[in-house]
């Protein structure tokens, strides 16, 4: 063989195994030690260390600094044990304090037990064990913790995981984050310490002093105290309930906004509100809703119902006012109406159906959008119409209609209408049905008589002061007050053309008979897709094949029967926290085995 070719074989076999040897994992590495102290009675491979006056132990491996006051060596294992005021330091960002520590060399697992603190750069953790792999750079406990942060808090739970590489925390059971403004608690937390942002998994609370929030999946930004809230969320506060299929909350501005399939109820006033987009401002007391919004309030005997483009409620709860604009109707069963806007005021029990000055007399709908009511097959206009409504008996009282006060309703048997218009008008009712109505200055009438048999006698068109008329379904007595001017004319003698008063406007098909109704002029419904949050991602267990796998090879190279790399892995969420012998006998070496690095 060629002796070129033969050193070039023999050059890469000494390469290979050099790469090879440069690249078994670093012993640990006693970089000082007070004395060293071999106890022969035990083991041959335990050496025994113990600070002395001038600093604690300082033991090395891999990246990171351990000191302690007393330290057990394992060589065979490359495992050691550490006592009293153990710190462990990773880099500039990870601190570790406690009274005890395990490590392995071999499966770079740490245990820590006792005062447990490992503080990073946003947090500080505190806990009675903790695990550390270095490998995978997360630290897990099953003992209960507690992690502080300054700007968003205290949160504490039975078990946790801090995976170093991301700043992520993930809290599991009985997670509870405690803030001066505000108490978090839910089932499963995961978060970001650089970043404060916490997600929220199962039943989760946010209880503050004038709010309290539930969701069963969630975000909360700790650092600017906002929310987004989805999955049976609901947001409580000012005796009302907040509930949609997305939720945003800013504690700083006390303002919630909610999107589709939206209730907001308001317990002491028992009134409810839907729609499919709100806003809510906690410190002015106001609700704004919109798309396809409702307002219901709720009466032992008949509810209320309102509908219109926009829905505003404001006021504190026992003085609370609704709004309701443009294309705003109303629905009971013994009555409705429409009007460009609607102003109810639930503490006095005054509604007001408002025509907008916008439309002008010349607009062609000024008429259509003039305010209109229907109560038992009468139809009352005008320029505004108000309905005062006993709060207490939840009954309608009375109704004023101001100027252009309109009345009609169809003649019993005829194709006819009967009319009475004035500049104003006012209603009295019982049980909810109007029973007596005034009409008030420049009065005027066309009214269809008939007999007792309901034969038709003829058609009255007459004028005066002021029209009383007092009416139990069909109208029972018309009195015709000052200056009447008028008669009773043969139907064949009263010409078609004059059968209706100028301003006539028989809105009947626009009378909702429904609270389906009430939608029944609405544009079609386009509700925007809930922008969700992202799916929880299981975890691999923390004591996953991959460390096992380490802890096989540590239990491989030891020379005893068992290993203790792998003693302190739990079994059965129970950890068999290892307890510190009794001191045995020992016996005191000239020089410490440190005064050289390496194995």
């Amino acid at each position: 063989m060629n002796l070129v070719f033969k050193y070039i074989i023999i050059s890469a076999c000494c390469l290979s195994a050099l790469l090879s040897y440069c690249q078994e994992p670093k012993r640990i590495f006693i970089e000082y030690s007070g004395f060293t102290v071999k106890d022969t009675l035990i083991s041959e491979n335990i050496t025994t260390f113990v600070r002395s006056d001038q600093g604690q132990i300082h033991i090395v491996h891999e990246g990171i600094d351990m000191w302690c006051d007393k330290a057990l060596y394992y060589q065979d294992e490359d495992f050691i044990e550490a006592y009293s005021n153990v710190r462990m330091k990773q880099g500039d960002t990870i601190n570790m304090t406690s009274n005890y520590v395990e490590y392995s060399g071999i499966t770079q697992l740490a245990f820590a037990a006792g005062d447990v603190v490992l503080t990073e750069p946003q947090s500080i953790l505190t806990t009675d064990t903790l695990y550390f792999d270095r490998t995978k750079q997360q630290a897990y406990y099953i003992s209960r913790g507690k992690v502080v942060r300054d700007s968003s808090g205290t949160i504490t739970s039975q078990i946790g995981r801090y995976y170093m590489d991301s700043s992520k925390y993930r809290f599991l059971k009985n997670v509870v984050l405690v803030n001066p403004d505000y108490t978090l608690k839910t089932k499963q937390l995961d978060f970001y310490s650089d970043t404060s942002h916490a997600y929220m998994y199962g039943p989760s609370t946010i209880v503050g002093d004038s709010s309290k929030i539930y969701c069963e999946r969630g975000f909360y930004d700790t650092q600017n105290d906002t929310g987004y809230f989805i999955k049976n969320s609901k947001i409580n506060y000012n005796n009302r309930e907040v509930k949609g299929d997305s939720l945003f909350f800013d504690r700083t501005r006390n303002f919630a906004s909610a999107t589709n399939n939206i209730i907001v109820t308001d317990t002491i006033n028992k009134s409810v509100i839907k729609g499919h987009y709100a806003e809510v401002f906690r410190a002015k007391d106001s609700v704004f809703i919109t798309k396809r919004a409702l307002a219901i309030t709720v009466q032992e005997n008949d509810s209320l119902y309102i509908h219109a483009d926009t829905l505003m409620v404001t006021g504190k709860p026992e003085h609370r006012i609704t709004r309701a604009y443009y294309n705003a109707k109303m629905y009971k069963t013994d009555m409705s109406g429409k009007a460009d806007s609607i102003h109810a005021d639930h503490k006095t029990g005054l509604t007001q159906l408002i025509n907008l000055q916008r439309f002008s007399e010349g607009d062609e709908f000024s008429v259509k959008r003039r305010p209109v009511i229907w109560n038992i097959g009468n139809q009352m206009t005008g320029d505004s119409i108000h309905l005062i409504s006993n709060v207490e008996k939840e009954e309608l009282d009375s109704l004023k209609v101001f100027d252009n006060a309109f009345l009609i309703s169809k003649d019993t048997l005829g194709d006819g209408f009967n009319q009475i218009k004035g500049q104003k008008l006012i209603g009295l009712f019982t049980d909810n049905e109007l029973y007596n109505v005034d009409i008030i200055k420049n009065a005027e009438i066309i009214f269809y008589t008939r007999d007792d048999n309901d034969s038709l006698i003829g058609i009255n068109k007459s004028k005066s002061g002021s029209i009383n008329m007092q009416f139990d379904g069909p109208y029972k007595l018309i009195t015709l007050i000052n200056q009447v001017d008028g008669d009773i004319y043969p139907e064949s003698q009263f010409p078609k053309n004059a059968r209706q008063f100028r301003g006539f406007d028989w809105r009947g098909e626009e009378k909702p008979e429904s609270v389906e109704d009430l939608f029944s002029e609405d544009p079609p419904l386009n509700l925007p897709k809930i922008r969700g949050l992202a799916p929880l991602v299981p975890d691999e267990e923390f004591f996953d094949d991959a460390l096992m796998k380490r802890v096989d090879t540590a239990q491989q190279k030891t020379k005893n029967d068992s290993s203790k790399a792998g003693r302190q892995i739990p079994k059965k969420d129970k950890i068999p926290v290892k307890k510190p012998s009794k001191k045995s006998k020992t016996k005191t070496l000239n020089k410490p085995l440190v005064n050289k690095k390496g194995n």
